[in-house]
């Protein structure tokens, strides 16, 4: 099954006519998106972009073979032009399902916010799914009934809706084979760099408008980071970039330092045993308040005590971290300060202090897929 994206844009398009948005002032030109229309196999349109046959044409395909055109907005008619011959667009009523001539079996599904959306069946097998702007599934299955195996290639607003991304894929609905192309982009959404980086996080993509893509192609799917490390200063969004990062994965477990006092006189070893255990995506805030007491509790304000073991003892503890760090088996994202624009006092204990988290910040770096530095929100990629 093959479908060609005659426009991937919001329903207003990008950019905005009128929009001195950022967003809107990098997608003139080559980057500008129509409102999502998808054809597929030449034989079913759904939703329309303006000038639909144009756009079919600028893609290399015709409109000539379509037989069915479906609307998943709740518009009750397209406020486009309709070319001679093309089927009057219609939605389908939730749950009802159509067979064409073409062999190509479609199922309306309900979703949680106005609109409608479709799961697609090819005569190959192939399955699709597609939902509507700002959109995702209702109820708790998104999959059509006896039929528990992930969809090949789902069409979705991941940008505004990582959240049902999420529960995609706590259905069962999106597996990690699942080709996830993110549609209905607007200019709520970053310029295409940032926004392709961050959707790459989140194990999607995005494809400019006219691109034709086949449905189950394995080797289009983004590999997601297993270990990512966030490093910034305090109130620098680092936070808020871990959080997304992790926003499309169903049931991520938060570990943050502990409360009370100090690390106290037994071991600590922080996170270690959550980065060892196989579970969900994991996300690990707070390392620098987690070091700052356990340097505390290793002595770091007593010479005596950190001669007689305290700064073995600190060492020991970061290296489970680190080696925790190197073998976890699940996705982690960990947020920590960087040095330097931390607020360690200029004392023997903050000079420690600050020594251990240059240590440990450089040894988790080497031992990650991705390192960030956020700095007033926006992410550079240091790895």
């Amino acid at each position: 099954m093959e479908i060609t994206l005659l426009g991937t844009g919001a329903p207003p398009g990008l950019p905005v006519s009128g929009c001195p948005c950022a967003a809107c002032a990098a997608a003139a030109g080559p980057g500008a998106r129509a409102p999502s229309s998808v054809l597929v196999d030449d034989t079913l349109l759904i939703d329309l972009a303006p000038g639909p046959a144009l756009a079919a044409a600028r893609a290399g395909r015709s409109l000539h073979g379509v037989r069915q055109v479906l609307l998943s907005h709740p518009l009750a008619a397209p406020a486009v032009d309709l070319p001679p011959g093309l089927p009057v667009p219609g939605r389908m009523p939730d749950g009802e399902e159509l067979t064409l001539l073409t062999g190509h079996r479609v199922r309306a599904l309900a979703a949680d916010a106005p609109g409608t959306g479709y799961a697609v069946s090819g005569a190959d097998g192939g399955r699709l799914l597609y939902l509507p702007a700002g959109c995702g599934p209702a109820g708790r299955s998104p999959l059509p009934a006896g039929r528990g195996v992930p969809y090949d290639m789902v069409l979705m607003d991941v940008v505004r809706r990582p959240d049902a991304l999420a529960r995609l894929r706590a259905a069962g609905a999106v597996g990690p084979t699942t080709d996830v192309v993110a549609v209905h982009l607007g200019h709520d959404a970053p310029p295409a760099p940032e926004a392709r980086r961050r959707l790459a996080a989140m194990g999607a993509r995005a494809v400019p408008d006219g691109r034709t893509l086949t449905v189950g192609v394995y080797e289009a799917v983004p590999d997601v980071p297993r270990r990512t490390l966030v490093l910034g200063a305090v109130r620098s969004g680092r936070s808020a970039e871990a959080e997304r990062r992790l926003a499309a994965f169903p049931g991520v477990t938060r570990w943050t330092a502990r409360d009370g006092p100090g690390a106290g006189p037994g071991p600590d070893g922080g996170p270690a045993g959550l980065l060892r255990a196989d579970g969900p995506p994991l996300l690990v805030a707070g390392l620098g308040r987690w070091l700052e007491r356990a340097v505390a509790g290793c002595g770091g304000a007593d010479e005596e005590r950190w001669r007689a073991g305290g700064g073995r003892r600190l060492a020991a503890l970061t290296g489970e971290v680190v080696a925790a760090w190197r073998a976890t088996p699940r996705t982690v994202v960990a947020v920590s300060d960087e040095v330097g624009a931390c607020s360690a006092p200029d004392t023997v204990a903050g000079r420690r202090y600050r020594d251990a988290l240059g240590t440990l910040n450089g040894a988790l770096a080497a031992e990650s897929d991705h390192v960030l530095l956020m700095v007033a929100g926006m992410a550079v990629p240091l790895r």
